[in-house]
């Protein structure tokens, strides 16, 4: 007889761009990590998309957040915020009502025990009961469905918006990993950047990204290139509105040296692979996740420089959160949880 249980099991992917949630094998929350607060009494006023329509856009009285930073936690009472009204926007969703939980929580695989202790401590006090954590990497080989425990070497490149994770995985554990702040977010500040150096014109941080979206490329000639990408920004001198139209090329040069420390770091890790699961990796290849992994041409950029086959995921996007729903599954045979 099965009774009725009153702990609910939900997996979070907790990104730096973006927060998924997974209950019952279902995706229920796929959104933005921000929040928007009252500046006076820290009340929260929207979370997620709600949230992002009001960045840039926010009165005196409003300001938004992004609770997390290359990421991890960078403010505490804004991340306990988030992942709460997530938790119940998901509930509300799925119409269940949990006094407590059971979560599966993915983190940076470079994160320092005060770092881990952040996302613990935000998890209990948003009604988790049972917290385990799993290196964002080693969600990304489950999601994309590896098999982590098998005597052999696979290498995963996961590209997500505050860091980029690059971890061996063989035997159900780590066996070399780095993390380095280089990742989507440095790659829209490239775009801001450059727009305002080579145009004079002034974007904002929503803008960029559409820019990368929609023409972003680590590769200045395409097999299906796409059309030019127009932006429509003020001058920074006039104040005048100007219309510029962005190539693929373009923004190829302006996110070269992000690109290429990305570059660096694969073949640093590389290089500190030992010689038995390097021949597995030559073999296997090299899997990218992330929303990185959807830039336009940097698998193929990465499998010229490096010498070995660089594979897309599926769903890049979704690689980590569906990987943290396979760990909440398994939670009792897992070794490679953290409590």
């Amino acid at each position: 007889m099965r009774f009725f249980s009153l702990t609910k099991e939900i997996a979070i992917d907790l990104g730096t761009a973006n927060t998924i949630i997974i209950h019952n094998d279902k995706i229920i929350i796929d959104e933005p990590s921000i929040v928007a607060l009252d500046r006076r009494t820290e009340k929260l006023i929207a979370v997620g998309k709600e949230a992002q329509m009001m960045e840039g856009r926010e009165p005196a009285n409003i300001r938004t957040v992004r609770p997390l930073r290359q990421g991890v936690i960078a403010d505490f009472q804004a991340a306990e915020l988030m992942i709460r009204a997530f938790i119940k926007k998901a509930s509300q969703k799925s119409n269940w009502l949990a006094p407590s939980l059971r979560m599966v929580v993915g983190i940076p695989s470079g994160s320092t025990e005060v770092e881990i202790r952040a996302v613990r401590d935000s998890a209990e006090h948003a009604n988790g009961r049972d917290v385990f954590m799993i290196y964002e990497p080693m969600a990304a080989a489950l999601g994309i469905g590896i098999d982590v425990e098998a005597p052999e070497g696979n290498m995963i490149v996961d590209i997500g918006g505050g860091t980029t994770e690059i971890a061996v995985i063989s035997l159900g554990g780590i066996v070399s990993n780095k993390s380095i702040q280089i990742a989507g977010d440095d790659l829209t500040a490239d775009i801001v950047d450059h727009m305002r150096r080579a145009h004079n014109v002034k974007v904002g941080v929503r803008t960029a990204e559409q820019i990368k979206m929609n023409v972003g490329s680590a590769l200045t000639e395409l097999e299906n290139p796409p059309e030019d990408y127009v932006v429509h920004g003020p001058n920074q001198m006039t104040a005048l509105p100007m219309e510029i139209p962005v190539s693929y090329q373009e923004v190829a040069h302006c996110m070269e040296k992000s690109i290429s420390k990305i570059e660096t770091a694969v073949l640093s890790a590389l290089e500190e692979t030992p010689p038995e699961l390097y021949a597995d990796i030559v073999r296997n290849g090299i899997w990218l996740a992330g929303g990185g992994a959807k830039i336009r041409g940097l698998d193929k950029r990465l499998t010229d420089k490096i010498g070995i086959q660089f594979h897309v995921a599926d769903e890049p996007l979704l690689a980590v959160a569906k990987g943290t729903g396979v760990a909440l599954k398994n939670t009792t045979h897992f070794s490679f949880l953290i409590r």
